[in-house]
């Protein structure tokens, strides 16, 4: 046989990077099953793997409510020109520890479930989003007992209770976005988790959790209101408890201005996608 009888193999395919799971793939259905099963996992193993099991949970933001409301009304008389002061300050104690404990309880989410992430193929965005699911179970059991206590008080019911539901998406979708960022960096920068420990702390008296904006300053209303978190929790408390309060543009100086803790909202948003896709494929070699 002569060589120009013999067939010469085409040229081997171009070679291609090699890359770990990306944030979202391997489809919707397989993210959906997974997401499910972490986050039921991580609720029963939170709260029935004590001999209490949720009423710890309860107790928390209850216990912080009665020694907020103990100290600053009788030290301080800091809700002594506020309607219905006690029920807001519990109201404010669940939505904000909402944030806290999903943010916080995300930032080492994905190194704690370091084995699976080193051995499995699965979208990377499923352990945070757990996560903070999780903590939205908690939330509702929570706000079920903080309605409980503001009809007990005597705050009549009224349709806009109903709008609590856009209340709890807002928050959710911005504990996504913060827990995105704070999980993916986690891996690559360890002090991450002390720093958005003592962040969150800072957050806590920058956002009206223990007072309402219109007792402060012109100056300090307006900075404060910059902050996302401050216009939710007044959205809240209209909707909610007072109808009379003044409403989150009037707040923050105008409606213009109301723009700029939206513009910060959406912000956070995007640059959680930008980041977690960007380190998601890298997450495993971090570990």
């Amino acid at each position: 046989m002569s060589t120009a009888d013999i067939e010469l193999p085409d040229a081997a395919p171009e070679l291609r990077d090699v890359r770990g799971p990306s944030a979202l793939g391997g489809g919707w259905r397989r993210s959906w099953d997974l997401l499910y099963m972490i986050s039921t996992t991580e609720f029963k193993r939170t709260y029935f793997g004590t001999m209490l099991g949720y009423l710890w949970s309860l107790g928390r933001p209850l216990l912080l409510f009665g020694v907020l409301l103990a100290v600053f009304t009788q030290a301080f008389h800091l809700g002594r020109h506020v309607a219905d002061y006690p029920v807001l300050l519990l109201m404010n104690i669940v939505l904000f520890g909402f944030f806290q404990e999903a943010t916080t309880t995300a930032v080492p989410s994905i190194v704690s479930q370091e084995a699976i992430v080193r051995k499995t193929q699965f979208p990377r965005l499923v352990i945070p989003v757990a996560v903070v699911i999780t903590s939205v179970f908690n939330l509702v059991l929570n706000l079920v007992v903080t309605f409980i206590f503001i009809a007990a008080f005597g705050v009549s019911p009224r349709w806009t209770w109903l709008l609590i539901i856009v209340t709890i998406v807002l928050l959710f979708v911005l504990s996504i976005a913060v827990a995105m960022i704070l999980s993916s960096l986690y891996p690559r920068f360890r002090d991450l988790g002390i720093i958005w420990s003592v962040f969150a702390t800072a957050l806590f008296y920058a956002t009206p959790v223990l007072y309402t904006l219109e007792r402060m300053s012109a100056t300090m209303r307006h900075l404060l209101a910059l902050n996302p978190l401050a216009v939710i929790l007044e959205l809240a408390r209209r909707w909610v408890i007072d109808p009379n309060a003044p409403t989150p543009a009037a707040i923050a100086g105008g409606t213009v201005r109301l723009l700029i803790p939206l513009a910060i909202y959406l912000g956070v948003c995007v640059a959680a996608v930008l980041v977690f896709r960007r380190e998601a494929p890298r997450i495993a070699e971090a570990l």
